[in-house]
């Protein structure tokens, strides 16, 4: 399968390459632009785009203008970056057609994440298809299967299954769960994660059993 192809907009470059390199450890294409009117032209030339990371505060055309253009001609997913951290400014973004808001200085993984789970509802995966342990995940029907059976899951059931399997073997803590699948920057209480794991066990049967509670931290995802 072709790597996905993401365009990084930012007149930084320290930023760029930044972004650049997290997203080709994880075998994205990147496409970088420097302005705006770059990011349109480039955008327009290169059909396949599956995301763009889009600055806001841009010489020649800002963030807004490109997304507004951008929306005139596509659904693609596209998060939006700021210095700024105005409620205003975010109510904007979504207003325009953003898909995510996130403001600077942030970390460089919990971007990606974000980037990973964007392509993941929107079914333009890296790997359309798991199979595991006697589960069958079809990324793009968003589906699950065990031991040939259907079984029907809530969005977050789904999305916490996922990121279970393809982070196996790893201990993972509450709070990196709620940040990769919840959102980077939910404030709830862990405790849901909690709730919606003893859901999805019950749901998964037998194999729920694969799912293993890491005592004083969190889950660890074991077939």
């Amino acid at each position: 399968m072709d790597r996905l192809k993401i365009l990084v907009v930012d007149d930084e470059d320290r930023m760029r390459k930044l972004l650049s390199d997290f997203l080709k450890i994880k075998d994205f294409e990147v496409i970088e632009a420097a302005d705006g009117e770059e990011a349109i032209d480039k955008f327009f030339s290169i059909k396949d785009i599956a995301l763009i990371i889009l600055d806001v505060m841009m010489p020649k055309m800002n963030g807004w203008d490109v997304l507004k253009t951008v929306r005139e001609h596509s659904k693609v997913p596209v998060i939006m970056l700021t210095a700024r951290s105005e409620e205003s400014d975010e109510l904007k973004g979504f207003e325009y057609g953003a898909d995510e808001y996130i403001s600077k200085p942030f970390s460089p993984k919990i971007l990606v994440a974000r980037v990973e789970a964007i392509l993941r509802r929107s079914g333009m995966n890296q790997d359309d298809v798991i199979d595991i342990g006697g589960i069958i995940i079809d990324k793009s029907a968003h589906s699950v299967k065990i031991d040939g059976k259907e079984v029907e899951l809530s969005f977050k059931e789904y999305e916490l299954l996922v990121y279970f399997i393809e982070n196996k073997g790893i201990a993972l803590s509450r709070e990196k769960i709620l940040n990769n699948v919840w959102n980077y920057d939910y404030f709830g209480d862990a405790r849901t994660i909690d709730t919606h794991v003893k859901k999805l066990r019950a749901k998964m049967g037998d194999k729920g059993d694969y799912i293993k509670t890491v005592w004083g931290m969190g889950y660890k995802f074991e077939a």
